[in-house]
């Protein structure tokens, strides 16, 4: 019987990358996102069984569709890519937007690892990698403050459900993937520009499937983003969180903040 890997956030950046790598291991592959022609396009260049489902996960009834539409396959990979970020003051950015993207990364990311875990523990088999950030092993992003605390989210989840399931010894292995800034459509829709230079999305997913390969359970890319990760553990929050602060306020300058 074929494995099948269910991949949200197909459609660009991190999620596709990861489709054409996992493609070329022998999965057949699950493209997820609200975008059904660039899932197509994505899907004819694939060579590997596909099923494109598209759909807009910010609802928990489409979570729901998308798990019962994937019920026939053998499930072994779950990738939580879908999400998206807003940059600003906290106070000034549109709550609604807040809202929204705090049901997508964190919300809806519970609902499908709650779903495809139980799935999975019934087999004593799969992997679910939950895309996060750098960003969520800092003490908080002034001027990104709901998407740092999105990511901070992810990153706790991921932690807690991977100890659970070496309390009861199981086969089901689960990580979060934390690069720092990656070249993809993600500051476009956040409405900055890097601060930093950026790693591309190929070499991300790269990183992504050796760490799973190797059992880590936070995956960072770079070196310097694990240089940051050790000193935010032995410097003060208050001397983080002005750094982190002055970066973000840098990818702001000069542009406007659109979804």
């Amino acid at each position: 019987m074929e494995k099948w890997a269910v991949i949200t956030g197909a459609s660009s950046g991190i999620g596709m990358e990861l489709a054409k790598l996992y493609a070329s291991r022998g999965y057949s592959i699950v493209l997820v996102a609200r975008r059904a022609e660039r899932l197509l396009e994505l899907a004819m260049s694939l060579e590997t069984d596909t099923r494109v489902i598209a759909l807009d996960l910010s609802e928990r009834i489409n979570c729901e569709s998308l798990h019962e539409q994937t019920k026939d396959l053998d499930v072994r990979l779950l990738i939580n890519c879908a999400g998206f970020g807003a940059a600003g003051r906290f106070d000034e950015i549109d709550l609604d937007k807040q809202t929204e993207m705090t049901q997508l990364n964190c919300i809806s990311l519970m609902t499908l690892t709650h779903m495809y875990l139980n799935d999975f523990k019934k087999t004593d088999c799969g992997t679910i990698l939950n895309v996060a950030s750098s960003a969520g092993l800092l003490p908080g992003g002034p001027n990104m403050a709901v998407y740092y605390a999105t990511k901070s989210y992810v990153v706790s989840l991921t932690n807690a459900i991977s100890e659970e399931l070496k309390d009861v010894h199981s086969n089901v292995k689960i990580a979060a993937l934390c690069p720092g800034p990656v070249k993809t459509e993600f500051n476009d829709v956040a409405g900055v520009r890097f601060a930093l230079n950026g790693i591309t999305p190929q070499y991300c997913a790269k990183c992504a499937a050796l760490g799973l390969d190797k059992g880590e359970r936070i995956i960072i890319p770079e070196a310097k983003m694990k240089l940051v990760y050790a000193l935010n553990k032995i410097l003060p929050q208050s001397l983080m969180l002005k750094g982190t602060g002055f970066q973000q306020k840098k990818k702001t300058q000069g542009r406007k903040f659109s979804r």
